[in-house]
């Protein structure tokens, strides 16, 4: 049986959390963090909605991308930045290259939402259209770097973008009363890793889950049988959440995350129709995950404090499920 050995060399601790924050405070919202009356009564218990959804780019990617930006040399960052991604971290990636003022390479797969390809576009990225498969898009953004010179920055496999993205589950930990859960989406693992280390440095006895949909369960998968398992032809309404877990990212979350859970597409759009109607904000399907996993009865939340990590808002409106 092969055994995937994962060295924690380099895995972000509270200093590296804490420097990441610091570094990206000036360029980010620190975002607000919702409750929901109605939703405490469906639920039994006090949810609290960390609400990235409103950050800049409409996801919390920005957080990630802008830790590595910023901690990058100018004489490397003048030759630009490249990564492939079907979304928000693209956006997330074209729009700090922006702010430097350098030029950014994005590759995107041909059947990115159209939403996500316009906004790319709009902060002034190059855009490299490929199959959509993760084969094709490393292959592509490899040809881009040998040819620019430009800094690839991957979209969570990077414990500097571990380190960024957990920078939102600090924030939730110092805004709200004491948690006893934490929950995340999770597609890459970027922010469920990150979200397990800041609870593990800035919490005490917080247990952490990740959330996904069933037609995309990888990291359930991996999680259960303790060795990587990639995501092969995920389907969806979470368009998100389709990516394969990242190695860096499945070595922090198998030791510092209780589970992972999963959920219906009926109940996915479900919880997205619960939060825009009741909290009267605009989130994209993968943000309604956690939500679903709670209304599935998968987690036992009754009388308990949950932290659940809104992700993004960048959703096709000419798509919506209902």
């Amino acid at each position: 049986m092969h055994m995937t050995i994962f060295s924690t060399e380099g895995i972000p601790g509270a200093a590296e959390i804490r420097s990441a924050h610091n570094r990206i405070a000036p360029f980010i919202h620190r975002t607000p963090v919702f409750t929901s009356t109605y939703l405490n009564g469906l639920t039994g218990a006090s949810l609290f909605f960390k609400a990235e959804n409103l950050q800049k780019i409409g996801a919390f990617k920005i957080r990630g991308a802008t830790n590595v930006v910023k901690s990058l040399p100018m004489d490397v960052l003048a030759k630009g930045l490249c990564t492939h991604s079907s979304g928000n971290h693209a956006q997330a990636v074209a729009f700090a290259a922006q702010q430097a003022q350098v030029p950014a390479y994005i590759v995107m797969p041909s059947n990115a939402p159209d939403v996500k390809k316009k906004a790319v576009a709009g902060y002034g990225a190059e855009i490299t259209f490929c199959e959509p498969t993760l084969a094709a898009r490393e292959a592509t953004a490899a040809e881009i770097v040998s040819r620019t010179g430009a800094t690839f920055i991957h979209p969570y496999d990077d414990y500097r973008i571990i380190a960024g993205q957990g920078t939102a589950a600090k924030e939730l930990l110092e805004d709200t009363p004491r948690l006893d859960i934490l929950l995340s989406p999770v597609g890459g693992g970027g922010l469920l890793a990150g979200t397990a280390l800041a609870a593990k440095h800035f919490a005490m006895g917080v247990a952490v889950y990740g959330c996904e949909p069933l037609g995309a369960d990888d990291a359930a998968r991996s999680f259960q049988e303790k060795r990587l398992i990639p995501s092969v032809q995920p389907k969806t309404i979470a368009d998100g959440l389709l990516t394969s877990l990242g190695e860096r990212n499945f070595g922090i979350i198998l030791d510092h995350v209780q589970g992972v859970l999963t959920c219906s597409e009926e109940s996915i759009v479900e919880a997205l129709r619960l939060i825009w109607e009741r909290m009267k904000i605009v989130v994209e399907p993968s943000c309604a995950v956690p939500l679903a996993c709670i209304l599935e009865d998968k987690i036992d939340v009754k009388g308990k404090h949950v932290g659940i990590i809104l992700s993004g808002g960048n959703v096709d409106l000419g798509k919506l499920p209902f």
